[in-house]
């Protein structure tokens, strides 16, 4: 009997993952939220973090390589976060702009740059040396605005 209730709850939780994975983007879109969302938030929170860290006269290199760590596992999926049908047209609010779905190479381009930056990053920050830090984080830095420049809309 136990054993039957468990394989019960077990199918509930996953059909309750199932449910909230559907929407396109990646993440459950509960009310009209967009789905993308929350993915952008920790990748800016994170480079937040380390360009606040590098303004301090002793940045912690640890507190970098974690962020940039973050900023690794998440940069390479951009791309899967804008299927077909996942713009404006899908009654999501979002502040894409549908030269993403228009230009695919172009914003392909953009993405890739960013993961690269972002590997760069991720390189320099593993050999703990600043010198080399500085510069990678301010080129991830730049990839951000090149893509939101072209394929983000304006608040």
């Amino acid at each position: 009997m136990k054993l039957g209730m468990i394989g019960g709850a077990l199918a509930l939780v996953l059909a309750t993952s199932a449910c909230n994975s559907a929407a396109p983007g990646g993440n459950a879109a509960a009310g009209g939220e967009n789905p993308r969302e929350a993915k952008f938030k920790q990748i800016a929170k994170a480079n937040k973090a380390i360009n606040e860290e590098l303004k301090k006269d002793a940045p912690s290199v640890e507190t970098i390589k974690a962020n940039a760590t973050t900023l690794a596992g998440l940069s390479g999926q951009v791309p899967s976060w804008f299927p077909d049908g996942s713009g404006p047209e899908s009654g999501i609010e979002t502040e894409a702009k549908p030269e993403i779905w228009q230009d695919k190479p172009g914003f392909a381009t953009a993405a890739a740059n960013f993961d690269n930056a972002v590997k760069a990053l991720k390189t320099a920050t593993d050999s703990g040396d600043l010198a080399a830090i500085r510069p990678a984080a301010t080129a991830v830095g730049a990839t951000c605005k090149g893509c939101h420049d072209k394929f983000r809309a304006k608040k």
